[in-house]
């Protein structure tokens, strides 16, 4: 298992044709793309339900953490496996700065504010949504985007820049590190967060949810969830004024993505 886990974590540096051909072993529905960016070539793992020809179709982005890659995120997630019916696209990270890893950017991950890199991940985002929405019928009230640590918090990031095409997020194990600058609207969000989570603190993920809460003007008491658990944690629903709901999830895991992370972010999209 550590070997093949060894392996996954090589995606982002292998060629083309293995990283389409392990992608396949991984799952067979799942399509290799490429997408030019500013004469940078970009890869994603993509399912596309048949119907999304003839049918209105949901889209749902789903981000690596730093280190990661496309087809990890695509066995943890597995967003086209509970939702079936929705376009699920796995992007490919660049090598990138960490900021709490890897300083110097050795491994795959995504941008951490408006502004990094030449905002080459942003430009990607608008590149794959062009692009799908030029060779399906894509149901555009229906954008999602979710995302584990460095991916978690660029989807917040992606709140704040495409905020009115995005219909709600859930990130996992993610922290606002620059609350004060960012300008969010109100919108359904489910946050993931592990109580022993050493990496990204918990207590950062506490100042986050708090934020979040206050931006979307939840009530101030919670009430249980009827998102189905696989595993231990407990998910707690804050109604909105503004109609944009705010789930956390918390369980008692550290940093790692959680088991019944894929089935809950898929039933929180379906229904928000």
């Amino acid at each position: 298992m550590k070997t093949f886990i060894s392996l996954l974590c090589l995606l982002g540096t292998l060629a083309p044709g293995a990283f389409s051909q392990t992608a396949r072993r991984v799952d067979p529905q799942l399509e290799h793309r490429q997408f030019t960016v500013e004469g940078v070539v970009r890869e994603t793992l993509v399912y596309v339900p048949t119907s999304a020809h003839s049918k209105a179709t949901p889209v749902v982005f789903i981000f690596h953490g730093h280190g990661g890659n496309a087809t990890n995120a695509a066995r943890s997630f597995a967003t086209h496996r509970y939702w079936p019916e929705a376009i699920a696209v796995y992007p490919q990270g660049l090598k990138t700065p960490g900021r709490l890893t890897d300083p110097e950017g050795k491994r795959s991950g995504w941008q951490q504010r408006l502004g990094d890199q030449g905002d080459r991940d942003l430009k990607f985002f608008d590149v794959v949504l062009a692009k799908l929405n030029s060779d399906f019928k894509v149901n555009t009230k229906r954008v999602f985007s979710t995302g584990h640590s460095n991916g978690g918090a660029f989807t917040y990031l992606l709140w704040e820049t495409h905020g009115e095409v995005l219909t709600a997020v859930a990130p996992s194990a993610a922290a606002g590190l620059f609350w004060e600058k960012l300008k969010l609207k109100p919108k359904p969000v489910l946050h993931l967060a592990g109580e022993n989570d050493t990496l990204v603190k918990y207590e950062w993920q506490q100042r986050t949810m708090e934020m979040v809460r206050k931006i979307n003007r939840c009530e101030p008491d919670g009430k249980p969830w009827e998102g189905k658990l696989t595993g231990p944690g407990v998910c707690t629903l804050y109604e909105s004024k503004t109609g944009s709901p705010f789930v956390s999830f918390i369980h008692p895991g550290g940093h790692g993505f959680p088991a019944a992370g894929p089935e809950l972010i898929a039933t929180f999209f379906q229904r928000f």
